[in-house]
């Protein structure tokens, strides 16, 4: 439980989605009768609120309500590492492990998080910079993951990576992901990487088809540097943060990894990790009385 109610709320919405706009609106007006000021991103409809970039909106909100799936979540959280404005995820996606509040519960979970019912999950993000010939070309940050991709050219292509300056391994695949605990439920998670606890702090380290079977994903932790050199690539590859931000690499050109800022999600109190997973996963069991 927490003392401070809060007054000044954020929205933002999937673009160019119908339904989520018009939610927007009807929780904004919601809002303004309970005496909240309503701060809405840029790409929203002018009846929303007052318009602002995420960025300024994380510097005045006290909360962020994202309506969307999960690539919303990311895009929006993004913009608010290590802001002290925590997100709250509605479900207007397929899975949705970060937006996890159905869309039928959101007018309740919001009524409980504003009287300070509520708590939060830090999530640490990473940062992507990739080099050509000693020079800094491009520089982002990833909630989930940084992802490397051969793109048209049917081959796979070969790769080192490197943790602490030691050489882990070079192999021939299609790729790489490089995950956050919270990506280890989305593109890791299909490639055969592990599910990561949030509180556990770690990169999972997953080829993509390897070409030798025995490289098998890596769990290491993330308070050190990777370094990723594309070696052979018969046509530029692709490296992408959270599927979203994407930039070509070319052969010689690396990327170093490493750990970021905070994320700060919110739930209700009785939300518990293990129920998304068992719920959003299919898995058998459920809690005793």
């Amino acid at each position: 439980m927490n003392d401070a109610p809060m007054h000044s709320i954020g929205i933002s919405i999937k673009p160019d989605d119908h339904r989520a706009k018009s939610l927007a609106k009807e929780l904004a007006t919601w809002l303004v009768t309970r005496g909240c000021e309503v701060l809405c991103d840029n790409n929203q409809p002018n009846s929303c609120g007052e318009m602002l970039p995420l960025k300024d909106i994380a510097k005045r909100a006290e909360l962020l309500v994202v309506l969307g799936g999960d690539g919303t979540l990311l895009n929006a959280g993004r913009h608010l590492v290590d802001s002290d404005t925590p997100i709250l995820g509605i479900n207007l996606g397929r899975l949705g492990f970060l937006t996890d509040t159905p869309v039928g519960n959101m007018f309740d979970v919001v009524a409980e998080i504003l009287s300070g019912n509520y708590k939060t999950k830090h999530h640490f993000a990473l940062l992507a910079e990739t080099w050509r010939d000693g020079a800094l070309l491009k520089q982002g940050v990833a909630m989930n993951d940084v992802v490397l991709q051969r793109q048209a050219h049917p081959r796979p292509i070969e790769f080192e990576l490197h943790f602490r300056d030691q050489l882990m391994f070079r192999t021939r695949a299609d790729g790489l992901v490089l995950a956050t605990p919270a990506g280890s439920t989305a593109y890791a998670l299909s490639a055969g990487g592990p599910i990561v606890h949030p509180e556990v702090e770690a990169i999972s380290v997953v080829p993509l088809c390897p070409h030798t079977l025995s490289n098998r994903p890596v769990i290491v932790p993330a308070n050190d540097v990777l370094l990723l050199k594309l070696l052979d690539s018969p046509q530029p590859s692709a490296l992408s943060l959270d599927g979203q931000t994407h930039m070509n690499l070319l052969q010689g050109d690396s990327v170093s990894i490493r750990k970021a800022g905070q994320i700060c999600l919110i739930y209700l109190p009785e939300r518990h990790y293990f129920n998304t997973l068992r719920s959003k996963l299919h898995w058998a069991g459920h809690d005793t009385p």
